[in-house]
């Protein structure tokens, strides 16, 4: 996903039969992820198979979704979220129908109650078919749902995002970020004249005799969130990517009529990222596939292998398009590695923002890594911590206590790899990504899967590679909402500087001191440390900016904003 704070008034007009937040959705259709249903925890998902056509005119969808199913213990009920603005007309079980009194929806959770129950071990298949009008996005991509809105030469242009409200705003799905199916086709039929680029690879086209076409595609491993229906009268660019690995693939984007020359600038920003992002992290994870873009009538979403894009081909002082390297980060930092509960969700977005500074660094050098990075720290805010514990919803991972929309899951969580960079090093920071990122330091093509990772695993990983214990460290940078303080004391020409962190515990985050122009670096074992200063010496810390803490400057902004 990208920052609240980027929405700059992307607003699309919808017809008149898709009103924005319309229908409403009850608040466990709104719930994505947070503690798992205790008979959803019963089942493990395979394969979904889902045939969707979409009704333009009329704003609607019809669809069957087939989701086959192993029970890890025996079940007698399934319980499917599917929004309840979408009633189900029939389900079968293993191809046969149950009778209309066995399911029911009273909150967008469908509950099926099975003929008989299904012992564990067993694979089984059920068979739901639904339709009706989908909820309309507020603000895509931060209120989730559908846009029906209209090309320039006024042609259907649609799409869906729904990383917050989660899969069950248009299939029926388990909504919780581990019920990932192996395989996941989709078979999206559109009105004449339209395209309907998704997830995974194109498996064909079919015309039927109206007019009409159905667009097969298949997708390995999808993280739930990032299926994505994308319609439009799109024209297409295609290349291919020959890796530094060895292998090659195919690159897309589905661009509107008209916006060739600015589609074809956009494109060419593929090659050179790719390229940053398989020399410091590893491969794309999604080879088999394709690396896919997609103009939407939103600002952007990671939807796996077909990202997302709304940028309006902006031009950035940075010199290059930040929407389009972000999304991509997500490619590895979300759909590859996958967060295993909500909570985490800083190791999709911290890393994904991150991304962006060492981009710039990588095209030009420190001066533009710290000039992002500063201005990254800008937005910090500090309210609420990044990681609780707990198993969360998406609306309380970007959202603090007030319901107000907080990023620091993104800013935050990048400064905080900003400083853990620091800390261990460019060598040990990046095995520990890539660990995190393939389960293994030596990735190649072939030789990793889709995996989850979660901030306990994290942790362990940040341990392990550098034969340190660093629970200090992310005890207050992920755990607590008020960064480390640095407290300086002056006695004569004796500098002492201490850490105050919440709960007053060891803090030993080394520090840079520039005395006259020279650099030292203070262990602060324990805590704290000191140096003897020249008579007259000029004192800057932290001179490079390595390490986050207490910003009193933008204190001291906030403060006077609220005034």
């Amino acid at each position: 996903m990208i920052l609240a704070a980027a929405a700059a008034a992307l607003a699309a007009a919808t017809p008149a039969a898709a009103e924005a937040g319309k229908p409403p959705i009850t608040a466990q259709t709104a719930r994505s992820g947070g503690p798992l249903d205790p008979d959803q925890a019963k089942l493990a998902l395979e394969t979904v198979d889902l045939a969707i056509e979409l009704f333009p005119a009329r704003a609607a969808i019809a669809g069957t979704a087939t989701l086959a199913f192993t029970a890890k213990q025996a079940v007698s009920r399934l319980p499917i979220d599917l929004d309840r603005n979408l009633p189900v007309s029939a389900i079968s079980i293993d191809g046969r129908p149950l009778p209309r009194g066995a399911w029911e929806n009273p909150e967008g959770r469908l509950f099926v109650n099975l003929p008989a129950p299904i012992a564990a071990g067993r694979r089984f298949a059920v068979t739901i078919a639904y339709g009706g009008t989908p909820h309309v996005a507020v603000r895509a991509p931060w209120d989730g749902g559908f846009v029906w809105t209209k090309t320039p030469d006024g042609r259907p242009w649609i799409a869906t995002a729904v990383q917050g409200e989660g899969c069950d705003l248009f299939w029926p799905c388990i909504d919780s970020p581990t019920f990932e199916p192996a395989r996941m086709d989709l078979r999206i039929t559109v009105p004449k004249g339209l395209k309907a680029p998704s997830n995974g690879r194109l498996k064909g086209v079919e015309t039927l005799p109206d007019g009409r076409t159905t667009w097969h595609w298949s997708v390995a491993r999808p993280n739930t969130y990032a299926i994505a229906l994308n319609v439009a009268p799109y024209e297409e660019l295609t290349g291919t990517y020959r890796s530094r690995f060895g292998n090659s693939y195919p690159l897309q984007y589905w661009y509107l009529p008209g916006d060739e020359a600015k589609a074809r600038g956009l494109f060419a920003e593929l090659a050179p990222m790719l390229d940053f992002y398989e020399s410091v992290v590893g491969p794309y994870p999604f080879p088999d596939e394709k690396v896919g873009i997609v103009h939407t009538p939103h600002l952007g979403m990671e939807h796996q292998t077909i990202n997302a894009y709304g940028n309006a081909y902006k031009k950035a002082p940075e010199g290059f398009d930040w929407l389009l390297h972000h999304e991509l980060a997500h490619e590895w930092f979300g759909n590859q590695l996958t967060a295993s509960d909500w909570d985490d969700m800083w190791l999709h977005e911290g890393y994904g923002q991150y991304m962006q500074p060492l981009y710039g660094r990588w095209r030009e050098g420190d001066a533009r890594y710290l000039a992002m990075m500063l201005k990254q720290r800008e937005q910090i805010m500090n309210r609420v911590p990044i990681v609780t514990g707990t198993s969360r919803t998406t609306g309380a991972t970007y959202f603090d206590r007030g319901n107000v929309p907080d990023n620091d899951v993104y800013v935050k969580g990048s400064w905080i790899l900003h400083t853990l960079r620091e800390l261990i090093g460019d060598a040990a920071f990046w095995e520990v990504t890539r660990r995190a990122v393939y389960g293994r330091p030596d990735p190649k093509p072939g030789n990793f899967a889709p995996r989850f990772g979660s901030t306990a695993e994290y942790r362990r990983l940040v341990d392990q590679v550098t034969g340190g214990s660093y629970g200090w460290f992310f005890d207050v940078y992920l755990n607590a909402a008020r960064p480390p303080e640095l407290i300086e004391a002056r006695d004569g020409d004796r500098l002492t500087l201490g850490w105050k962190v919440a709960g007053d515990n060891p803090f030993s985050m080394p520090i840079d001191v520039a005395v006259d122009g020279k650099v030292t670096r203070l262990a602060m074992e324990g805590g704290r440390d000191s140096l003897t200063l020249p008579a007259g010496a000029h004192v800057v810390i932290d001179p490079m900016a390595r390490v986050l803490r207490r910003d009193t400057a933008m204190e001291a902004v906030r403060a006077q904003a609220r005034r």
